[in-house]
């Protein structure tokens, strides 16, 4: 995540990088430094990597050349899979034509084009300057597009190197996946596009995988929240830890028969650790690969920001290691071209913990140029760039014994000998060089766990022992042993090869062993549309359940996030719910949860998938620091005075939200949606609250003869003068008395009206609705949007071919991720 990985001048920075201790936060700095053309120049840089030779001496010019270059302007188009190809095709077909040829100040400028490497042409990259951008009438239109669609997420802003390490992840919709730094979001994003392949344009899926997505900084999770908010996912969780102390994740086990001679603790426990297919470990780093974007780094570089930043580093690839399934994946990335930082720390956490392998991926996107990983490296141990030590025990031996405890440098920054290197295959590493493909510096390794080798006599683990192998990780959550990590950034656990890396995470009540199996129980893939079991339609489940995940009285006092509470599916309002929006007996009713201490349905219920549900419910919150999980599909309408004295809003008091639509539009009974066209979306649109009787039929002789209360309508394809609507539009709207009201939010509706109509055509009802003040209805009539209507959908708003968004004004700030 190219925020010069993030923060500090060591990296991903947010209080000394995602994972562990403090550095401070340079990053800012980097951001707003102006350095000119002439000034970009670093003597310990130059010399540093010219030691490491990891390019030719007829490369290294063009290398500097270009790292002096802007970096060029790269997006990719988001969302669910059918709705970006449906953009896309815009932006080929309509956007690109008009910027071919353009000629500013007597010279020509070329149009974006698609990143060859990026699957499905859904990337793009143009290099044009700012003084272009806000002259050319061309481009500036283009420009404004961007911007705005960047703001209601059918647009991602995003470096074209750090779109690559979910590409190598290959995530399925089925996969257990997990973002171990994932602030600020666009990786993570993609990750979600990747669990929900099988969406539609206008209805999301329910993937039975999941995606964690964790931070150590809190603030900055909440960014990861506004940021996988353009894909609201049942399958999302994220949690707020350092990265590599990670603590176990408990779920149960399926198996009910044991094998003789099982502890009845055990067989009362029937729980294991949750392990993962795919996990994604975009490390804090020196950042020194985003120079072209972050200009500061020139005057600040010096290679012992990549030597301090090694043992995290570490930590957290070991971390992930423990929690990897049998034939999962791991991708390592950084934005650093430091060896110190990317092979050193492949090398030493292959040799700490076995059972490992490099992948090797070289032609997994065709038309990606990079150069392989390098076998060895000379590190420096202090800021003259004195890289003479060939090993370690060279460098410990120079200094005096006085100061040999209090050295920083350790065997795994060097190299391991040629033969080790060999067998590592750390040439399968990748390098990407700025000068390659016009693009920042990076570095990506793809780990796979191996299967356990079998010899002549000996079973699988999967055979018949496989009932006694969960019982045993079963009593290992019983007899393990709790252990108190060490949070400094300082601390190594390379420094001796074998040792096992960093210990679990301190746990109040039990601790789970770093790796309790290969693949856990058979058969957890959930069922995401699964029948509530007879304890959750159970009368009493509400109050046993009630206030589940409240904080114990040792927890972090600072995590203050409320509590997860599932409600029962028989409870009144849900029931109400089903009754009033129609929902399918199909509807997982039993996925709601509440998110406050007393654990009512008081204001928005939230959905998750089963997966999700039985993490929330076996494991303490507070452990966890689950900021969030699901998504929000329902949430509380307070009717009007009027309409609570004629009796029509007690029992129409929640409706479906926008961001939630997507999800529950497939359980919804196709007869209760209603039918609409073109004409009676541009009514919504150039009105707060239009009439009833503002319509033409037949939508009209519907509409008045609903009760109040929420309702979905699908708008069919058409045309009207200048507007074209190219596919179905499923929206939410609200039925008041005598009128009705879109209910989506401002953004979203201008967004949907300049893909639409060509224009934003609800500009002028605003200043109409303003001018009229005494006949708008009352505020107490008229529903309150929340914050999850603000979504539109990426869904409503992709796809309208062939109109072309009139400029907005927008920041010239470009987006990055």
């Amino acid at each position: 995540m190219a925020r010069s990985k993030k923060g500090a001048h060591r990296g991903k920075g947010k209080n000394g990088g995602r994972g562990g201790g403090s550095t401070g936060d340079r990053d800012d700095t980097y951001r707003s430094d102006v350095v000119e053309r002439a000034d970009m120049h670093n003597e310990r840089f130059e010399k540093y990597y010219r030691a490491q030779s990891i390019l030719t001496d007829d490369e290294w010019q063009e290398f500097m050349e270009t790292m002096r270059n802007p970096l060029p302007t790269t997006f990719r188009v988001a969302g669910s899979r059918q709705a970006a190809r449906l953009l896309n095709g815009t932006i080929k077909d309509t956007h690109v034509p008009h910027l071919a040829g353009v000629v500013f100040e007597g010279e020509s400028v070329s149009p974006p084009s698609q990143i060859s490497w990026y699957p499905e042409g859904l990337a793009w990259q143009f290099n044009v300057s700012k003084k272009v951008l806000r002259k050319s009438p061309e481009f500036k239109k283009f420009h404004s597009f961007l911007v705005f669609e960047t703001e209601v997420g059918n647009i991602s802003r995003q470096e074209a190197v750090s779109m690559l390490p979910p590409l190598f992840l290959e995530v399925e919709p089925h996969h257990r996946v997990m973002d171990m730094c994932a602030a600020p979001g666009s990786k993570t994003a993609q990750l979600l596009e990747a669990l929900h392949a099988q969406d539609t344009v206008t209805a999301s899926s329910i993937p039975t995988g999941l995606l964690i997505a964790n931070d150590s900084d809190h603030k900055r999770t909440h960014l990861l929240i506004h940021q996988s908010a353009r894909l609201p996912s049942p399958a999302l969780m994220v949690t707020n830890h350092d990265a590599s102390i990670y603590p176990a994740i408990k779920i149960p086990s399926e198996q009910t028969v044991f094998p003789s001679g099982t502890k009845p603790r055990v067989a009362a426990k029937k729980q294991y650790q949750l392990l993962f297919d795919r996990i994604l470990c975009d490390v804090p780093c020196s950042g020194d690969g985003t120079m072209r974007k972050n200009p500061g780094i020139w005057k600040h570089w010096q290679p012992l920001d990549g030597n301090g930043l090694h043992s995290l580093q570490l930590r957290i690839l070991q971390r992930a290691m423990r929690m990897l399934k049998m034939g999962g994946r791991i991708v390592y990335s950084t934005c650093s071209m430091n060896p110190v930082e990317n092979e050193a720390v492949i090398a030493a956490a292959l040799k700490s913990i076995p059972g490992f392998e490099l992948v090797d991926m070289p032609n997994h996107l065709p038309g990606l140029i990079h150069r392989p990983g390098i076998t060895t490296w000379k590190p420096t141990v202090d800021r003259s760039i004195f890289t003479d030590f060939a090993t370690y025990e060279d460098y410990i031996q120079s200094l005096p014994e006085s100061r040999r405890a209090d050295s920083k440098m350790h065997p795994s920054h060097w190299p391991p000998p040629p033969s080790e290197a060999v067998e590592l295959n750390l040439t399968r590493c990748m390098r990407i060089y700025p000068h390659l493909q016009d693009t920042g510096g990076f570095f990506i390794a793809v780990l796979q766990k191996k299967p356990v080798p079998t010899t002549a006599g000996q079973t699988l683990r999967k055979e018949p022992s496989e009932g006694k192998r969960q019982a045993s990780e079963v009593d290992a959550l019983e007899t393990s042993e709790v252990k108190k990590p060490r949070l400094s950034s300082d601390m190594d656990t390379s420094a001796d090869p074998q040792a096992g890396g960093a210990p679990p995470a301190d746990e109040p009540e039990e601790a789970l062993p770093d790796d309790l199996g290969d693949e856990g129980a058979p058969g957890m893939d959930v069922d995401a549309n699964a029948p509530p079991t007879p304890a959750e339609t159970s009368s009493d489940f509400r109050q046993r359940t009630k206030g589940k995940g409240k904080a114990p009285g040792n927890a972090d006092p600072n995590f203050k996030e409320n509590p997860y509470t599932f409600i029962s599916p028989e409870d009144p309002i849900i029931q109400t719910c089903i009754a009033n929006l129609r929902l399918q007996p199909s509807f997982p009713a039993s996925n709601l949860l509440v998110r406050n201490p007393a654990g009512e349905p008081v204001r928005s219920l939230y959905m998750t998938n089963a997966l999700v549900k039985s993490i929330v419910q076996h494991n303490d919150y507070t452990r966890l620091r689950l900021v969030t999980c699901g998504t929000k599909v329902i949430g509380k309408q307070e009717a009007s005075a009027e309409v609570r004295r004629e009796g029509g809003g007690a029992d129409m008091q929640f409706r479906v939200l926008g961001e939630g639509l997507p999800v529950v539009l497939p359980y919804i009974d196709p007869e209760a949606v209603l039918g609409a066209d073109i004409t009676a979306l541009k009514v919504l649109m150039e009105g707060y609250y239009p009439l009833c009787s503002g319509f033409g039929e037949p939508f009209r002789s519907t509409i008045e003869g609903k009760a109040t209360g929420s309702y979905v309508v699908r708008f069919q394809p058409g045309h009207i003068n200048n507007a074209s609507l190219s596919h179905d539009l499923v929206l939410p709207i609200w039925k008041s008395n005598v009128s009705v009201t879109l209910m989506i939010d401002k953004r979203a509706k201008s967004a949907l009206s300049l893909r639409v109509f060509g224009e934003d055509i609800t500009t002028a009802a605003r200043d109409a609705a303003q001018k009229k003040a005494q006949t708008t209805p009352t505020p107490g009539d008229a529903p309150v949007l929340q914050k999850g209507d603000a979504l539109l959908a990426v869904q409503a708003a992709a796809g309208e071919a062939g109109s072309t968004p009139a400029p907005v004004q927008a920041a010239e700030e470009e987006v990055v991720g």
